[in-house]
Order: structure tokens, then sequence, then C-alpha cells
């Protein structure tokens, strides 16, 4: 059963927590967020903050942190057939105790269908927090093109 790879990232500045489900094959082999070039999310977390995409993951860690925003995931192990979100079986999810405690997060948001079903059912009455699905970034979700997820995911600004 994989086990999540690598730590959340966050600071004490961060103001919102963007959590996606699990990281793809990518995302662990590069041990960090979003590492697949065909998501969209570096595109767009940075077109909505106005900023250019970070390219390197350095780059990317000072973008978010400078930004207020925190990054990790609902799943912290599972059953997972590559990359596939609905291969997901016999999760455990994320302690996120630690983010909440250690920064003034003001909204939890998901990336994605999947990562709002888990954390309803394992996270949400654990915290008593809700959280924001936002359409997942994912090029599986080939429904929505970069504007209309860049247009969707700017409810983030309302709380940076």
């Amino acid at each position: 059963m994989p086990q999540h790879p690598f730590p959340p990232l966050y600071d004490e500045n961060s103001k919102v927590l963007i959590l996606g489900s699990f990281p793809s094959v990518k995302s662990r082999e590069q041990m960090f967020f979003y590492g697949h070039p065909q998501n969209r999310f570096w595109k767009v977390i940075s077109t909505v903050v106005e900023q250019e995409t970070p390219i390197t993951v350095e780059e990317k860690r000072t973008f978010l942190l400078s930004n207020k925003i925190a990054l990790w995931d609902v799943i912290a192990s599972c059953d997972i057939t590559g990359s596939s979100d609905s291969s997901i079986k016999n999760v455990v999810a994320n302690d996120l105790t630690e983010i909440l405690h250690n920064a003034d997060i003001k909204q939890i948001f998901v990336n994605g269908k999947t990562a709002e079903k888990y954390y309803n059912k394992y996270i949400r009455n654990v915290i008593n927090r809700d959280a924001i699905c936002l359409p997942s970034t994912s090029p599986a979700n080939a429904g929505w093109d970069l504007q209309r997820l860049t247009v969707e995911w700017k409810n983030i600004f309302n709380f940076l």
C-alpha cells in the first residue's frame, strides 16, 4: 500500500489550504505536488495570483508560501493503480491538525470530486470544517479548459 511520500507544504502565514486526493506517480517520483506536466494546477494557480508559472520544485515552494497557500492531500495511504483516482481503495486519511494548529487557515479547498469525497468521508467531521470543492486540475477533467478552471479557482482570492 503506497504511503504519501512527502510532507505538507505550509508555514505560519498560510491562509488557504488546498487538498488533492493522493499524489500521482509523477508527483511521487518528483517528491512534490502536481508533478505531472499535463496537470494544470500550476498554470491555474499562477494565473489566479497573476504571477509567472513556477517551474522548479524550489520555485513552486517559494511561490506557494509567498502567496499564503498551503498544499497537502486528503489521503495518507491507499491502494491505487498508477495514478487512477477511480482505483483508490483502503484509504487512510491524513491528519490535518498539524497544519491547522500552526497556520491561520481561513478556508480549505479540495481539488476535485475525489478529494471532496474522501475529505467528507474521513476528515470533515473530525475537524468540523467544510471544504469548498474546486474543479479538478487533472488532465482527466477534460471538460474544463484552462480559462474555465481559472474562473472557478479565483474563489481562493476571497480568503488570501
